[in-house]
C-alpha cells in the first residue's frame, strides 16, 4: 500500500507564527488626513492583553527564516527523481496505445522540467551544489521513495501497447507517492520554514496529487 498523500504542516510551523506574532490590519475607516494610508503592523499581546503597533524600526528586526540543510537535501535529491520521471515519459510516444496517456505525459513533462529549473536556481542562488540528473552526481547511494530500479526500469522500456499502458502508469504513480514522502521528510526534518522552499515543496505536493489522482482514473479505464 502506498503511503497517504496528504502532506501536514507540523506544529513547529504554527510555533513560528506564534512566536512571530505579526498581524496585518488594514485601516477600513476613519478620517484619511489624520489615518496613516498604509497597513498597520500589530503584534498580538499576551493572553488577556490588547496588542501593540510595531514601529518602522521594529518591523526591519523581523526577517523570514532562512533555509535549511535539510532543504538543501530535498532540491537536491528532488531533481534526479524528476529527471527519473523525464526518462519514463520520453518512453511513451513510441509505445502507448492510449488516446490519453501522451497529453498525461506530456503535462509531466512540461510540470517536471520547470520545477527542475526552478530548483537548480533556488540552489544556485544560495550557493549550494546543484546535482546532475543522475543518482550518482546527487551524493546517494540508494534509490530516493518512488524511483524505479535498474530492473523496473528495463521492464518499462521493453513494454508496448496496453501492457506498456498498464505498467507505466502504476510505475508512475508509485514514483509520484515517493515525491510526496519526500515532501513529508522535508517538514519531519525541520525543512520548509523558508518561505520559497515551502512554497515549492507545496506545489510539488499539489501538482503531483492531482496527477495521481488522474493516473488512477485512466488506470481503471484500462482493459
Amino acid at each position: 500500500m502506498f503511503p497517504s498523500r496528504r502532506v501536514v504542516v507540523p506544529a513547529v510551523l504554527a510555533a513560528v507564527a506564534l512566536n512571530v506574532g505579526l498581524l496585518v490590519a488594514f485601516h477600513g475607516a476613519g478620517d484619511a488626513s489624520t489615518e496613516p494610508t498604509g497597513p498597520r503592523v500589530i503584534q498580538p499581546g499576551a493572553p488577556g492583553q490588547p496588542g501593540r503597533t510595531l514601529a518602522a524600526d521594529e518591523l526591519a528586526t523581523f526577517s523570514p527564516p532562512a533555509h535549511t540543510a535539510a532543504d538543501t537535501l530535498f532540491m537536491q535529491r528532488m531533481i534526479p527523481h524528476h529527471a527519473q520521471a523525464l526518462e519514463m515519459t520520453a518512453l511513451v510516444r513510441s509505445r502507448s496505445r492510449s488516446p490519453d496517456l501522451p497529453l498525461l505525459a506530456s503535462r509531466i513533462e512540461v510540470s517536471q522540467r520547470d520545477e527542475i529549473t526552478q530548483m537548480e536556481r533556488w540552489l544556485k542562488d544560495r550557493g549550494e551544489e546543484v546535482p546532475g540528473p543522475h543518482l550518482s552526481h546527487a551524493g546517494h547511494d540508494k534509490l530516493m521513495p518512488g524511483m524505479l530500479n535498474d530492473e523496473q526500469l528495463n521492464q518499462l522500456e521493453q513494454a508496448h501497447g496496453a501492457e506498456f499502458d498498464r505498467l507505466f502508469l502504476e510505475l508512475m504513480i508509485h514514483h509520484h507517492e515517493g515525491a510526496l514522502t519526500m515532501v513529508r521528510e522535508l517538514y519531519a526534518t525541520g525543512g520548509g520554514l523558508e518561505p520559497a522552499s515551502d512554497r515549492f515543496a507545496r506545489e510539488v505536493n499539489a501538482d503531483q496529487d492531482i496527477e495521481i489522482r488522474r493516473m488512477q482514473e485512466l488506470l481503471a479505464t484500462l482493459p
